[in-house]
């Protein structure tokens, strides 16, 4: 077994010789993943209720080559900046967490405000700032074709659809019809995503919440097929699990004495990082699974997954079936990407992502 521990250093130099690579910034548990929820009832308390009045054909009219102009702007990004991969899944999964899927994330703080805006709370300080190029980007180009039409929400779900599959993922449908929220407050970023230290129980809560089932949780949690963690995500598994001043017994001694040389008790770089596949960092895939039932898990929430009996047949499943994992995962996003959705006049198409009109 390869265990893959970088510096940030080294990044120029993957991002030259591989189509993934290791992100400018930590990615929190299941920010990829995981991360993810479904939609909540505009009217009525039904979390499904959104999913039906979005639709694969919004723009058709509209703006019928969306799609095209948002693929010419990710595929562009992926050559030349691979990170801008899992930081734009990971920007979405953060912006659906918080208020929906509403590009809320997207939003700049109000200069001379008292009230800080999602983007700049402590949990989305380390997003990466390729994630934003994109979206801008993207943006920026649809507005040249079709002013005033299409939302930040959609072109965000759009680009991060179009990055797993630049990875090696599914290329899933995603519906449309999302609208631009002018709401974005950092106090909601803390208690609506889940932590590295998060217990399979309280993330089984956090998705049900959201209208998440277990298999959902387990899919959407194979986001961390790519992307990568700062030591601090997961030190305390090296050397004091759950308080015991010893490492966690569920880590391959392996992977374990690998990290441990990168990632001291105390102080080191900071700028290391470790993949949450070790097998195949770059490449998406089922291979997170197959890690997980053999200890290989980088983060202790995802190897709970496996040691919890509630989520261990799922993770079996989708480790032994790429394909199942691919349909499971498609379906996950479509319910994440419906979050609390606005529609009509609950929100707005604005110009400019970073402001509201």
């Amino acid at each position: 077994m390869r265990i893959y521990i970088y510096t940030h250093s080294s990044f120029a130099k993957f991002q030259k010789t591989t189509k993934m690579s290791v992100p400018s910034s930590s990615f929190s548990p299941f920010f990829f993943l995981l991360l993810f929820l479904q939609c909540s009832e505009l009217s009525n308390g039904n979390p499904n209720s959104t999913v039906n009045q979005l639709s694969i054909d919004f723009y058709s009219k509209s703006c019928p080559q969306l799609e095209q102009f948002v693929s010419s702007v990710t595929a562009q990004q992926f050559r030349q900046s691979p990170v801008s991969g899992p930081a734009t899944i990971r920007l979405f999964f953060h912006d659906c967490f918080v208020e929906g899927c509403d590009a809320s994330i997207l939003l700049s703080s109000k200069p001379g405000s008292t009230v800080e805006a999602e983007k700049d709370a402590y949990d989305n300080k380390n997003l990466a700032v390729e994630a934003y190029d994109s979206v801008k980007k993207a943006k920026e180009l649809v507005e040249s074709k079709c002013p005033g039409v299409v939302s930040c929400a959609d072109i965000l779900a759009l680009a991060a659809r179009d990055f797993v599959h630049l990875a090696g993922g599914p290329y899933y449908p995603v519906k449309k019809g999302r609208r631009d929220g002018r709401v974005s407050i950092a106090s909601g970023v803390k208690p609506n995503l889940p932590r590295a230290n998060s217990t399979i129980d309280e993330l089984l809560k956090l998705f049900a919440s959201k209208g998440l089932s277990q298999a959902d949780l387990v899919a959407l949690s194979g986001a961390h097929t790519i992307g990568f963690s700062h030591c601090d995500q997961f030190v305390s598994r090296l050397y004091d699990f759950h308080g015991t001043k010893k490492p966690d017994p569920y880590i391959d001694p392996r992977l374990l004495k690998a990290l441990q040389m990168s990632c001291p008790h105390f102080g080191g770089n900071v700028d290391v990082v470790a993949p949450f596949d070790v097998t195949t960092p770059f490449a998406f895939d089922h291979m997170y699974y197959g890690n997980l039932e053999a200890k290989l898990g980088l983060l202790a929430t995802d190897q709970g997954l496996f040691l919890d009996p509630r989520t261990r047949p799922l993770v079996q499943a989708l480790g032994k079936d790429k394909a199942q994992f691919f349909q499971a995962f498609s379906l996950g996003m479509e319910k994440m990407g419906s979050i609390e959705v606005k529609l009509g006049n609950q929100g707005e198409i604005r110009r400019d992502c970073n402001k509201t009109l």
